[in-house]
Protein backbone atom coordinates (compact mmCIF):
# COMPACT_ATOMS: atom_id res chain seq x y z
CA UNK A 1 0.00 0.00 0.00
CA UNK A 2 1.03 3.52 -1.11
CA UNK A 3 0.20 6.67 0.99
CA UNK A 4 -3.10 7.15 -1.89
CA UNK A 5 -4.36 4.05 -0.26
CA UNK A 6 -5.24 6.91 2.99
CA UNK A 7 -6.91 9.26 0.06
CA UNK A 8 -9.85 10.33 2.07
CA UNK A 9 -13.29 11.29 0.17
CA UNK A 10 -14.64 14.84 -0.69
CA UNK A 11 -15.61 16.85 2.32
CA UNK A 12 -19.42 15.99 2.97
CA UNK A 13 -19.21 12.47 1.85
CA UNK A 14 -20.34 9.76 3.87
CA UNK A 15 -18.96 6.07 4.57
CA UNK A 16 -21.66 3.75 2.94
CA UNK A 17 -24.58 5.80 3.48
CA UNK A 18 -27.12 6.55 1.07
CA UNK A 19 -27.20 10.16 0.26
CA UNK A 20 -30.19 12.10 -1.77
CA UNK A 21 -30.37 11.51 -5.39
CA UNK A 22 -30.75 7.89 -7.14
CA UNK A 23 -30.89 4.42 -5.31
CA UNK A 24 -27.68 2.51 -4.75
CA UNK A 25 -27.45 0.12 -6.78
CA UNK A 26 -26.31 -3.56 -4.89
CA UNK A 27 -24.43 -4.61 -7.83
CA UNK A 28 -21.99 -1.66 -7.71
CA UNK A 29 -20.78 -2.79 -3.96
CA UNK A 30 -19.25 -6.19 -5.40
CA UNK A 31 -17.55 -4.72 -8.73
CA UNK A 32 -16.37 -2.22 -6.43
CA UNK A 33 -14.55 -4.42 -3.81
CA UNK A 34 -13.81 -7.16 -6.53
CA UNK A 35 -11.81 -4.85 -8.49
CA UNK A 36 -10.44 -3.38 -5.76
CA UNK A 37 -9.26 -7.26 -4.75
CA UNK A 38 -8.26 -7.78 -8.22
CA UNK A 39 -5.84 -5.14 -8.12
CA UNK A 40 -4.24 -5.99 -4.88
CA UNK A 41 -3.44 -9.50 -5.69
CA UNK A 42 -1.70 -8.09 -9.03
CA UNK A 43 0.16 -6.02 -6.80
CA UNK A 44 -1.09 -3.19 -8.18
CA UNK A 45 -1.50 0.40 -6.46
CA UNK A 46 -4.88 0.65 -5.92
CA UNK A 47 -5.77 4.32 -6.39
CA UNK A 48 -9.62 5.35 -7.04
CA UNK A 49 -9.33 5.71 -10.74
CA UNK A 50 -7.67 2.56 -10.85
CA UNK A 51 -10.95 1.16 -8.86
CA UNK A 52 -12.82 2.83 -10.94
CA UNK A 53 -11.17 1.57 -14.25
CA UNK A 54 -10.94 -1.55 -13.33
CA UNK A 55 -14.75 -1.52 -11.73
CA UNK A 56 -16.57 0.67 -14.39
CA UNK A 57 -18.09 2.22 -11.52
CA UNK A 58 -17.66 5.97 -11.14
CA UNK A 59 -15.65 8.08 -8.65
CA UNK A 60 -19.14 9.32 -6.80
CA UNK A 61 -20.23 6.01 -6.33
CA UNK A 62 -17.59 5.02 -4.55
CA UNK A 63 -17.47 7.61 -2.89
CA UNK A 64 -21.08 7.17 -1.38
CA UNK A 65 -20.11 4.05 -0.41
CA UNK A 66 -16.80 4.55 1.58
CA UNK A 67 -15.57 7.37 2.73
CA UNK A 68 -11.47 6.76 1.92
CA UNK A 69 -9.63 4.48 0.15
CA UNK A 70 -8.18 2.87 2.98
CA UNK A 71 -11.70 2.11 4.26
CA UNK A 72 -12.28 0.45 1.06
CA UNK A 73 -9.36 -1.63 0.86
CA UNK A 74 -10.33 -2.39 4.14
CA UNK A 75 -13.41 -3.92 3.04
CA UNK A 76 -12.31 -5.60 0.31
CA UNK A 77 -9.48 -7.79 2.73
CA UNK A 78 -12.85 -8.97 4.46
CA UNK A 79 -14.94 -9.84 1.30
CA UNK A 80 -15.77 -13.19 1.71
CA UNK A 81 -15.07 -14.07 4.90
CA UNK A 82 -18.33 -14.37 7.21
CA UNK A 83 -19.23 -13.70 10.69
CA UNK A 84 -18.18 -15.06 13.78
CA UNK A 85 -20.56 -17.81 14.32
CA UNK A 86 -22.17 -17.72 17.18
CA UNK A 87 -21.75 -19.02 20.51
CA UNK A 88 -24.50 -19.72 22.71
CA UNK A 89 -24.47 -19.20 26.28
CA UNK A 90 -26.82 -21.67 27.48
CA UNK A 91 -25.60 -24.92 28.74
CA UNK A 92 -22.29 -26.27 28.77
CA UNK A 93 -20.23 -22.61 28.11
CA UNK A 94 -16.41 -24.20 27.48
CA UNK A 95 -18.01 -26.59 25.50
CA UNK A 96 -19.69 -24.16 23.06
CA UNK A 97 -16.26 -22.12 22.54
CA UNK A 98 -14.45 -25.25 22.01
CA UNK A 99 -16.92 -26.32 19.15
CA UNK A 100 -16.91 -22.95 17.68
CA UNK A 101 -12.96 -22.77 17.60
CA UNK A 102 -12.40 -25.65 16.99
CA UNK A 103 -14.96 -27.92 15.51
CA UNK A 104 -15.78 -25.59 13.01
CA UNK A 105 -13.33 -23.02 12.67
CA UNK A 106 -13.10 -22.82 8.82
CA UNK A 107 -17.09 -21.73 8.91
CA UNK A 108 -16.07 -18.44 10.55
CA UNK A 109 -14.21 -17.86 7.55
CA UNK A 110 -16.14 -19.06 4.40
CA UNK A 111 -15.64 -20.83 1.57
CA UNK A 112 -14.66 -17.56 -0.56
CA UNK A 113 -12.20 -16.57 2.02
CA UNK A 114 -8.95 -19.17 0.81
CA UNK A 115 -5.37 -18.73 3.32
CA UNK A 116 -3.87 -17.02 0.67
CA UNK A 117 -6.26 -13.94 1.51
CA UNK A 118 -5.86 -14.41 5.15
CA UNK A 119 -1.93 -14.39 4.87
CA UNK A 120 -2.46 -11.22 2.12
CA UNK A 121 -4.72 -9.28 5.11
CA UNK A 122 -2.12 -9.31 7.60
CA UNK A 123 0.89 -8.42 5.09
CA UNK A 124 -1.45 -5.47 4.01
CA UNK A 125 -2.45 -4.18 7.36
CA UNK A 126 1.10 -4.95 9.26
CA UNK A 127 2.85 -2.67 6.44
CA UNK A 128 0.04 0.03 6.60
CA UNK A 129 -1.37 0.90 10.47
CA UNK A 130 -4.31 3.26 8.90
CA UNK A 131 -5.22 0.23 7.13
CA UNK A 132 -4.48 -1.93 10.11
CA UNK A 133 -7.09 0.64 12.44
CA UNK A 134 -9.31 0.60 10.02
CA UNK A 135 -9.89 -3.08 9.28
CA UNK A 136 -9.66 -3.52 13.41
CA UNK A 137 -12.79 -0.44 13.47
CA UNK A 138 -14.89 -2.00 10.08
CA UNK A 139 -14.64 -5.91 11.31
CA UNK A 140 -12.23 -7.30 13.43
CA UNK A 141 -14.18 -5.50 16.43
CA UNK A 142 -17.83 -6.88 15.58
CA UNK A 143 -16.65 -10.24 15.16
CA UNK A 144 -15.59 -10.46 18.84
CA UNK A 145 -18.74 -9.56 19.90
CA UNK A 146 -19.86 -13.16 19.74
CA UNK A 147 -17.23 -14.44 22.02
CA UNK A 148 -17.29 -11.45 24.37
CA UNK A 149 -21.03 -12.21 24.85
CA UNK A 150 -20.55 -15.87 26.01
CA UNK A 151 -17.81 -14.61 28.54
CA UNK A 152 -19.86 -12.40 30.06
CA UNK A 153 -22.57 -14.77 30.55
CA UNK A 154 -19.85 -17.09 31.96
CA UNK A 155 -19.20 -14.26 34.24
CA UNK A 156 -22.90 -13.51 34.91
CA UNK A 157 -23.38 -17.46 35.95
CA UNK A 158 -21.07 -17.67 38.16
CA UNK A 159 -18.73 -19.59 36.12
CA UNK A 160 -15.75 -17.01 35.13
CA UNK A 161 -14.53 -14.81 37.67
CA UNK A 162 -16.05 -11.81 38.48
CA UNK A 163 -13.11 -9.75 38.15
CA UNK A 164 -12.23 -11.46 34.48
CA UNK A 165 -10.76 -9.32 31.94
CA UNK A 166 -12.76 -9.75 28.63
CA UNK A 167 -11.05 -8.09 25.76
CA UNK A 168 -7.61 -9.28 27.12
CA UNK A 169 -9.14 -12.96 27.76
CA UNK A 170 -10.38 -12.44 23.91
CA UNK A 171 -6.86 -11.64 22.89
CA UNK A 172 -5.33 -14.73 25.16
CA UNK A 173 -7.69 -17.00 22.71
CA UNK A 174 -6.94 -15.75 19.48
CA UNK A 175 -3.63 -14.68 20.05
CA UNK A 176 -2.73 -18.23 19.91
CA UNK A 177 -4.34 -19.03 16.42
CA UNK A 178 -2.32 -16.35 15.18
CA UNK A 179 1.30 -17.02 16.52
CA UNK A 180 0.81 -20.66 14.91
CA UNK A 181 -0.43 -18.50 11.31
CA UNK A 182 2.50 -15.87 11.24
CA UNK A 183 5.12 -17.35 13.65
CA UNK A 184 5.07 -20.94 13.19
CA UNK A 185 4.11 -20.28 9.77
CA UNK A 186 1.65 -23.34 9.51
CA UNK A 187 -1.73 -23.79 8.39
CA UNK A 188 -4.58 -23.49 10.98
CA UNK A 189 -5.85 -26.95 9.47
CA UNK A 190 -2.68 -28.27 10.63
CA UNK A 191 -3.53 -31.32 13.56
CA UNK A 192 -0.50 -30.20 15.44
CA UNK A 193 -1.14 -26.47 15.16
CA UNK A 194 -4.86 -26.65 16.49
CA UNK A 195 -3.78 -29.39 19.41
CA UNK A 196 -1.34 -26.95 20.57
CA UNK A 197 -3.97 -24.06 20.51
CA UNK A 198 -6.13 -26.45 22.22
CA UNK A 199 -4.13 -26.96 25.13
CA UNK A 200 -3.46 -23.14 25.08
CA UNK A 201 -6.75 -22.69 25.50
CA UNK A 202 -7.29 -25.30 28.61
CA UNK A 203 -4.61 -23.28 30.54
CA UNK A 204 -6.34 -19.91 29.67
CA UNK A 205 -9.62 -21.70 30.61
CA UNK A 206 -8.31 -22.69 33.82
CA UNK A 207 -7.40 -19.37 34.94
CA UNK A 208 -10.80 -17.61 34.09
CA UNK A 209 -12.67 -19.67 36.15
CA UNK A 210 -14.10 -18.55 39.29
Amino acid sequence: MTAQTAQTAPPGTASRRRGPGRPRIQEHDERILRATLELIDAGREVTVNAVVETSGVSRAALYRRWRSLTDLVAAALDHGRNNAVEISAEGDLKQNIVDAYFTHPRESRGAEYPDRRFRLRMQLVMADRELQRAYWRSHVSGRRGSIGRALQAGIDRGILRADLDIDSSIDLINGVFYYQAFVRGVSMGDPEALARCRVAFETVWRGMLA
